[in-house]
């Protein structure tokens, strides 16, 4: 893979990286104002909220595996 590319690419997933992280940021205000409802075995919001974070945690996870493919190339 040419410099270049490399760079582009590097620069894409770092963006797509730092747009995830800020969702997360945001998932988790959401689980936080959602803990404040109540009950949080019947809040639907709550739950939701911890998936996203899990499924973003993952995705972030992966992203990060990607960069440091592309930085070690």
């Amino acid at each position: 893979m040419d410099r270049k590319l490399k760079q582009e690419k590097l620069k894409m997933w770092k963006e797509n990286l730092k747009q995830m992280e800020d969702q997360l940021v945001a998932v988790q205000h959401k689980k936080g104002a959602a803990a404040q409802e109540g009950d949080l075995s019947e809040n639907a919001a709550y739950s939701m909220a911890i998936e996203d974070a899990e499924t973003l945690r993952v995705q972030i996870d992966q992203v990060k595996k990607i960069i440091a493919g592309l930085e070690d190339k």
